[in-house]
């Protein structure tokens, strides 16, 4: 049997396995999607709270890591040159894991507040067209 051949027959294995999984799905009991304020709003603060504690935290090392990689480096040692390196890929994954904690917090805070004026206007036009009922 050919690559092409077995990829192939993998594929559709898969595809056949996936399909019978998503049709023995359980069901949900008919309920909707849950919008749980308190624990999207949990959610929110500790992703607030990591993000600025990556903030502070995430570069303790930095200078002692610089001088340290300056030093070994200063000595002819290909360790200071790997060190620099590090500390430079160190702190790009710091940046990006503290702008996706300041993502998730601002997008959970976001959710929340157009879900209240999502509910507010709800609550307003639902009332107004009692009181339009009544008046008529």
């Amino acid at each position: 049997m050919s690559f092409d051949e077995e990829w192939a027959a993998a594929r559709t294995t898969a595809a056949a396995n996936v399909s019978m999984r998503l049709n023995q799905a359980p069901e949900s009991g008919g309920q909707d999607l849950e919008l749980n304020q308190d624990h999207i709003g949990a959610v929110g603060t500790e992703a607030h709270k990591l993000h600025s504690r990556l903030q502070a935290d995430g570069k303790h090392a930095a200078t002692a890591t610089a001088e340290a990689a300056g030093a070994l480096a200063k000595e002819g040692f290909a360790s200071g040159a790997a060190l620099t390196k590090l500390n430079s890929r160190w702190e790009g994954q710091v940046k990006t894991l503290v702008a996706a904690c300041a993502q998730i917090s601002n997008g959970l805070n976001y959710s929340l507040s157009s879900h209240n004026k999502e509910e507010q206007q709800l609550y307003a036009e639902f009332t107004t067209s009692k009181l339009d009922e009544y008046l008529k």
